[in-house]
């Protein structure tokens, strides 16, 4: 046994786990699962097992803000981020050379309200064809509609910033003239409610009222970047975060599943 981890949620009763293991005898996956059968029934668990050897295919979508999009490069070519991404998607042309000189398949769709079904038609083209596992939002600035969302449920991630919606610099200029203390992100799976799907990371940034408008808004990008980044190692290597629920907490500040500050966003 090389990781255990394990927490009651007492919200639902459940108990989950997630054991890392490697088998001294060199045995399969499959034979481990056929063994560990018997016993899962006899315990009535819901359970997993998956390959920790195995590079997930991931799928990055951008428009015009580009801090996430080359932080997640930046992470994938030092072998920080342990995925394979397979492509970009943008409905804009703005990071296209950054994209090819990384050698990464780019991938132009213009985005309006009339031809948005097409469009969508095309990612998931892309998604199919390229063997996608995972599409990271990396601030992509369109609302995708049901279709996709249900088509790979819990299998798209997104980021916000936590105040008030929807431009992010309205929002970081909101807080600097409300001299806000701390500024925060949350990554969490995508649904076909705006921002409301179950969370995986989050995480916040302490700020002084000698801090400017241009300050707010470079701390909210390295915020951003980071529970993304943090989001996505926590959905390819399975963490118990990454199959939480999205329970709100109101008055509450945000907390990251990763500390031991006392809360978690409990499993279905």
């Amino acid at each position: 046994m090389v990781d255990s981890s394990q927490f009651d949620d007492l919200h639902t009763g459940k108990f989950f786990m997630r054991v890392s293991f490697i088998s001294e005898e060199g045995a399969e996956r499959k034979a481990i699962e056929v063994g560990f059968h018997p016993i899962a029934d006899e315990f009535c668990m819901s359970w997993n097992m998956h390959d920790g050897t195995h590079r997930m295919k991931g799928l990055l979508m951008v428009s015009n803000f580009g801090h996430c999009l080359n932080d997640l490069l930046c992470r994938w070519q030092i072998g920080a981020l342990p995925i394979d991404i397979v492509g970009v998607v943008s409905n804009h042309m703005t990071y296209q050379k950054v994209v090819v000189n990384h050698d990464i398949p780019f991938h132009h769709s213009k985005v309006t309200k009339e031809n948005k079904p097409k469009a969508e038609a095309q990612l998931m083209h892309v998604v199919e064809e390229t063997g996608t596992e995972l599409v990271v939002l990396a601030r992509y600035m369109q609302i995708l509609s049901d279709a996709p969302c249900q088509k790979m449920s819990r299998r798209i991630i997104n980021s916000h910033h936590h105040s008030c919606r929807p431009s992010r610099a309205r929002t970081l200029q909101t807080g600097f003239r409300a001299r806000r203390e701390l500024i925060g992100a949350t990554a969490h799976y995508v649904t076909a409610d705006l921002d409301e799907g179950p969370i995986i990371e989050q995480d916040v940034a302490r700020i002084t009222h000698a801090r400017s408008t241009e300050d707010y808004v470079s701390i909210g990008r390295d915020v951003e970047s980071q529970v993304l980044a943090r989001a996505i190692h926590a959905h390819i290597t399975i963490a118990p975060s990454s199959i939480g629920t999205n329970r709100r907490f109101p008055g509450k500040p945000p907390f990251s599943p990763f500390r031991n500050d006392g809360l978690r966003w409990p499993p279905d």
